[in-house]
């Protein structure tokens, strides 16, 4: 699919399929090394000059090997970034998904996991060991054990397996919120999972 011809990014009148195939067109400038987009503050002039109108919003995790605007070679103004460690869901994030996709008419939410991602190893260990972590990182853990719980701690690969189901859980929780349903199922929005490879830099979509 070709990308769109404004790959900066404006979100009237964009269908999700357009929205994922420039995201997916920004990671392949990325991996190939030849990026069209960077930091440079006269972008960030440029954008703040009229509204905002980002295509995208991108549900990632907190880890400093992942910035979604670099891995996606977008510029300001194109996609609005909510990163959690392991990418968990709660009413904050629900909420600015929610005023993104309502508000801004945002066609696509992308929710992007990674391999050897430290929220989901913390999770697997917690429950391995039958130990709960202290503080608000008991949180964390008891978000993602569901998904650790589907792929089984006996399999000596329950991490990457578990990113992956916790991705696909994540979605699915996305797409029957109450807000999200409907735009979802009329075909105004798309909700898609992803996983992030660390060595090549690929987004590779669920």
């Amino acid at each position: 699919m070709a990308p769109p011809d404004d790959p900066g990014g404006r979100a009237a009148g964009r269908t999700p399929r357009a929205a994922l195939a420039e995201l997916l067109a920004g990671n392949r400038r990325f991996v190939s090394g030849q990026p069209i987009h960077g930091h440079d503050v006269t972008a960030a002039a440029a954008s703040a000059s009229g509204d905002q109108q980002p295509y995208a919003v991108l549900l990632g995790c907190i880890d400093s090997r992942v910035p979604l605007e670099a891995i996606f070679d977008q510029t300001f103004g194109s996609i609005c970034v909510i990163r959690t460690a392991g990418h968990v869901l709660d009413r904050a994030v629900l909420g600015s998904i929610e005023y993104v996709v309502g508000q801004l008419g945002v066609p696509l939410v992308m929710v992007l996991g990674h391999e050897r991602c430290g929220a989901i190893a913390a999770a697997v260990s917690a429950l391995r060991d039958n130990v709960r972590p202290n503080g608000s990182l008991a949180h964390l853990v008891d978000q993602i054990a569901p998904a650790v719980a589907e792929v089984g701690l006996r399999d000596p690969q329950a991490g990457p397996l578990a990113v992956r189901r916790h991705v696909l859980r994540t979605v699915a929780t996305l797409r029957v919120d109450d807000q999200l349903a409907e735009p979802v199922a009329a075909g105004r929005v798309s909700v898609v999972g992803a996983l992030y490879d660390l060595a090549t830099g690929e987004v590779n979509l669920l």
